[in-house]
């Protein structure tokens, strides 16, 4: 910590804090912002460009930045930066309120602006940045504190272990226990979500909560192993809370997946109480140098709200807005243009192909096994791995067994977009190059899973036709909210007869698309080679 403390140090004096802060605030701020340069760097903590925090700003009611009496609490402080565009829009707001300058400022800082960082680190930066000094007692802090924490404090708290996991976030013991971590490194036991009581933190009652919580952490010091979603944490204990209003910017992937989200999605989607949700299908265009999967949004919790939630979904340029309730679809649609198509389809009450896809890992082979080069006997089967193809013993398989001497459809576990972004053409391929049919004495490994089980290889022929026109991609892709395919994201394609093969044009015909519908997929989904 001591080269960041010594930057920071160094920085400290350069200017005359209040003069410079005031001046940014009236427009005459330096260029470029360091926040949003800050927010430029790859890193493990995402951090948030000024101009997005203050579209989250401009949808709370701005009535609250010209009351003296509204508090507001940032839990998961990392640059500092919604604090002060908070405090920005305070100054300015409380000018007839409060007309001394330093009067509003102690005011202001004191009263109405609170903090929780995540580390040691941030918690410097969050202080250099709101009070212009990491230490808010120093002679350079805007508003001079009694304590060098002012109201942005670190605690440090740590993880309670049931069974090597922490019982509270399920972290891993084995990547930060005390006996993994090296000296100085952070535990990550966040203090507002490890807190029993984190009403008591600040003893004061908030009105805004907002914030861009951590994301995730390891819960399996496995290599390979998926990281557990946290922010839904941060989420839930901020409602706890009861503020009048909540706006955190998180993942997009919990409409439709994540690890242990399935509570979270039914409660969030479930919530008269979201007045607003934004998502970008690509993080890029909130965070252009983090590549989030599945994209980010920011939503508005009101807790004296109740009824449909105003909806906007950027993509490709492009933003749509319609006012809805999210709990009208079995599977939430992020692209409000596909909601009209989706109802057509549904109408027809046929089965989804879900039905005939298998679970994940179909034969019972983890994606690290590997057969034999050769074969050495006529009972061995063909296995289709990362790595190409080799021979396995039959007595090696221990799933699927009834689809071994049939034709399917291989498809590969990942989408060909990386982390859900579209080609440069704007548009998607949703299903890998190499999906193909396999025949009798043909498996696989987790790699892949498989579609159907057919008698003959010109109805898997037929279906392959089918799973790979725009119709059917598409409906894939509007379920995606990560890079990974499953059979739960083939739920909104229906079910066909495969005794013949099919065209897009066909399948726009039989759900009677309309001009409009149809140039929407036609723009959305790339043909497959």
């Amino acid at each position: 910590m001591t080269k960041e403390k010594e930057f920071l140090e160094n920085h400290e004096a350069q200017s005359s804090p209040v003069d410079s802060f005031v001046a940014s605030v009236v427009g005459e701020s330096y260029n470029p912002d360091v926040l949003s340069c800050l927010a430029n760097l790859s890193n493990d903590e995402v951090f948030t460009p000024p101009n997005v925090v203050n579209q989250i700003l401009d949808a709370l009611p701005q009535e609250l930045f010209r009351s003296p009496d509204t508090t507001f609490l940032d839990p998961v402080c990392k640059s500092g930066v919604f604090l002060r565009e908070i405090a920005k829009r305070l100054i300015l707001g409380l000018q007839d309120v409060i007309p001394d300058l330093r009067e509003r400022l102690d005011h202001i800082y004191k009263k109405q602006l609170f903090g929780i960082a995540i580390t040691e680190l941030t918690s410097l930066v969050s202080r250099r940045t709101l009070y212009c000094s990491m230490c808010a007692d120093s002679p350079y802090s805007i508003v001079r504190f009694p304590t060098p924490e002012g109201n942005i404090r670190f605690q440090t708290t740590k993880h309670t272990w049931v069974n090597g996991k922490c019982s509270i976030c399920g972290a891993a013991e084995a990547e930060f226990g005390d006996k993994a971590r090296r000296e100085n490194k952070e535990n990550h036991a966040y203090e507002f979500i490890h807190s029993e009581k984190p009403e008591e933190i600040f003893n004061v009652k908030f009105d805004v909560i907002v914030g861009n919580p951590p994301y995730q952490l390891n819960s399996d010091n496995r290599v390979g192993t998926q990281a557990k979603p946290i922010y839904n944490l941060f989420i839930k204990k901020a409602q706890d809370l009861e503020p009048n209003y909540l706006s955190m910017i998180i993942p997009s992937r919990w409409f439709t997946g994540g690890i242990g989200l399935n509570e979270f999605r039914e409660s969030m989607l479930n919530d008269t109480r979201i007045s607003q949700l934004v998502d970008y299908w690509n993080a890029k265009d909130c965070f252009p140098q983090n590549t989030i999967s599945g994209g980010v949004c920011y939503f508005l919790w009101e807790r004296s709200y109740s009824g449909p939630c105003k909806f906007t979904n950027y993509y490709n340029g492009k933003t749509n807005t319609l006012t809805r309730y999210l709990n009208e679809l079995p599977i939430f649609i992020r692209h409000n243009e596909a909601l009209t198509i989706v109802k057509k389809i549904r109408a027809f009450k046929e089965d989804d192909l879900s039905s005939i896809i298998s679970p994940l890992m179909p034969y019972g082979l983890s994606s690290n096994v590997r057969g034999n080069k050769n074969r050495n006997s006529n009972n061995d089967l063909i296995l289709h791995s990362s790595d190409g193809i080799t021979y396995l013993e039959k007595d090696k398989v221990t799933k699927g067994l009834d689809s071994i001497d049939k034709y399917k459809i291989l498809v590969g576990i990942l989408s060909s977009g990386r982390a859900g972004e579209p080609t440069k053409e704007g548009n998607y391929r949703v299903l890998p190059s190499n999906t193909r049919v396999i025949g009798p004495g043909e498996i696989c490994t987790h790699s892949y899973f498989i579609i159907g089980m057919f008698n003959t290889k010109r109805q898997a022929q037929n279906a392959l036709s089918y799973v790979k026109s725009k119709f059917a991609r598409f409906l894939v892709q509007i379920t995606l909210s990560s890079i990974h395919l499953s059979k739960q994201v083939f739920v909104l394609v229906p079910m066909q007869d495969f005794t013949k093969p099919w065209t897009d044009a066909e399948l726009y015909a039989k759900y009677q698309l309309t001009p409009d519908e149809i140039a929407f997929i036609e723009s959305m989904i790339r043909p497959m080679e």
